[in-house]
């Protein structure tokens, strides 16, 4: 039996993982094909190739996520990178809770009328409750 792989990284997460998965693949005399070339780990060349390929494959993983952390380090400070947008602005998500407080509309109504989902509505409502929350902390201290 042959394990088929494109990439190593597609077949382990990191290198612990990656010979925990070689130990399996020993333990069921399976080889593994990898990018076009089999390897098996029962050979001794077999394992020391597949560590390697497994080290070079973390190391990468880890050049990436490098990269993309300081990416948006540098996103940051320019203010590039801000998130995804809410769909209300704050004063329509006040107005929306207010049409639910006064029991005028229902979630799905409110929703509707907004023409956002009902887990938008359920989220202006935790944040208003959260600001109340606040405020009244506020004003007990």
């Amino acid at each position: 039996d042959t394990l088929v792989v494109t990439k190593l990284d597609r077949l382990a997460r990191s290198l612990p993982d990656a010979r925990e998965i070689a130990d399996e693949l020993t333990h069921r005399s399976v080889k593994l094909s990898l990018g076009g070339s089999v390897y098996d780990p029962n050979d001794a060349v077999g394992r020391l190739l597949f560590n390697v390929l497994a080290m070079v494959a973390e190391f990468e993983s880890d050049l990436i996520r490098l990269r993309t952390t300081e990416g948006m380090k540098v996103a940051k400070a320019k203010g590039h990178l801000r998130g995804k947008q809410p769909k209300l602005t704050r004063r329509q998500e006040a107005h929306l809770v207010s049409l639910l407080q006064t029991g005028e509309y229902s979630t799905a109504e409110a929703a509707e009328l907004f023409s956002v989902g009902r887990s938008t509505v359920y989220r202006a409502i935790q944040r208003q409750r959260a600001e109340d929350q606040a405020k009244a902390d506020a004003a007990a201290s």
